[in-house]
């Protein structure tokens, strides 16, 4: 295991370079417009215009790869999204900035095929599993670590847009140098959503809530750290607290999956997390460090609901449905995110910056109820036939969904097991 992962240590470093650079510029869109005094619900507006263009670079970068290339794709996507982040501070325009959101979401979804579709193809039906679990520690600690590049420089002028655009460069580097053969890519079909909830309504309503609060918090939480009168370097640590908690707490949570029932450790989940939620917007900035606790746990378990909701739908899928299921429930994941950004600043225009959290509680308990409906209304599956729990993350594209674990229908392509072949013969 230890080899594969140093014969992928040129993806792990463009993985770690392309999702901190990602991760502070935007962290770093909300703190400019806050100190812009746009209002946060055309903060809303502009920010969600990231999520809108990364569903549909999931849904069609695949085309532009399959035509040049996974290195020329991969160049030229980087290369815009660093381009885009050049161009923030020319022109403080609402239009152009909501049309660089777009362009930045698409470019980074086709990054992040590229990317996963080589790390899917090394991975072996003993490693995946495991490589799985590598790609999700990379990416939350990338993400988290993004989050302190915040207090590098001023936000009000364009050298930390220039940070990020190095950083989204220097991704390019190490992939353009590996001597790794390009995969194949191949689209993955879905199920229609509500085929999907027809089938298991709970777990599409989790996708799609849990996408709703995730996309909102990731936009406006940097605003609402500004506008109750948190520093740079606060709101820098305030969301990567946040961003931490969501892999910290998968693991227990997941041990927990595996041995109750799903359905009602989402109810639980949900709970404590609109308690977590009416806690922060009641605490405000009278306690850093009560705030930054009670952020934490709402966000560790708000993340939760998406593989939880994954579980729940595969506890119901055949093994050559799962991939398809998987797809489609990221594809629920991504309409959420372009709801809440928009849902959010509504709230905090209309109650202040407490309606983000008040938000949240309010689409946590509404999960909440549809989860007891279905609980009292559909058949528990047992927990001896429950799939094995998998802390699936939703910041991602279609082709990670191939090596969960729980896909029966994962083959290995010809190269990695001519190398295994090798190996062992060679041992």
């Amino acid at each position: 295991m230890t080899r594969m992962v140093a014969s992928l240590s040129a993806l792990i470093l463009s993985i770690i370079l392309l999702v901190s650079g990602n991760a502070f510029l935007m962290t770093l869109l909300g703190i400019r417009l806050s100190l812009e005094a746009v209002s946060p619900d055309k903060i809303g507006w502009i920010l969600v215009c990231y999520s809108v263009g990364f569903v549909l670079g999931t849904l069609y970068v695949h085309r532009i790869i399959g035509r040049v290339g996974h290195i020329r794709a991969f160049a030229a996507f980087a290369a815009i999204a660093a381009g885009a982040a050049l161009m923030y501070p020319m022109a403080v325009s609402e239009v152009f900035w909501a049309a660089l959101r777009v362009v930045s979401g698409f470019s980074v979804a086709g990054v992040l095929v590229v990317i996963e579709s080589w790390f899917s193809s090394r991975a072996t039906n003993t490693n995946r599993g495991a490589l799985f679990a590598v790609y999700m520690v990379v990416f939350y600690l990338s993400a988290a670590g993004g989050q302190l590049f915040v207090n590098i420089g001023d936000p009000g002028n364009f050298m930390p847009f220039s940070l990020a655009a190095i950083l989204l460069l220097l991704a390019l580097v190490p992939l353009s140098l590996t001597r790794m053969e390009a995969p194949v890519i191949e689209q993955v079909q879905r199920i229609s959503i509500f085929t999907l909830g027809r089938e298991s309504f709970s777990g599409v309503a989790g996708a799609v809530i849990c996408g709703v609060m995730i996309g909102g918090f990731y936009a406006l939480g940097p605003v609402y750290a500004t506008l109750i009168g948190l520093d740079v370097a606060e709101t820098s640590s305030f969301m990567a607290t946040a961003i931490v908690s969501a892999m910290v707490l998968a693991w227990p949570l997941g041990w927990l999956c595996d041995r109750l029932d799903r359905r009602r450790v989402m109810f639980s989940v949900t709970l404590l997390a609109a308690g977590a939620a009416i806690a922060v917007a009641l605490l405000g900035a009278a306690n850093l460090w009560l705030l930054t606790l009670f952020v934490g746990i709402f966000t560790g378990l708000s993340a939760t609901i998406y593989p939880i909701s994954v579980a729940i739908t595969n506890d119901r899928m055949e093994s050559n449905r799962i991939v398809a299921a998987s797809a489609t429930l990221l594809l629920s994941y991504g309409v959420g995110s372009v709801i809440g950004p928009v849902a959010m600043a509504q709230l905090i225009d209309l109650l202040g910056p407490s309606g983000l959290f008040f938000g949240n509680a309010g689409f946590l308990l509404v999960l909440a109820v549809i989860t007891s409906y279905r609980i009292s209304h559909t058949e528990d599956v047992p927990v001896e036939e429950q799939e094995h729990f998998i802390p699936a993350m939703p910041e991602t594209s279609p082709v990670l969904t191939e090596m969960d674990p729980r896909n029966e229908e994962f083959s290995e392509s010809p190269e990695v097991e001519e190398a295994y072949e090798e190996q062992r013969q060679a041992s």
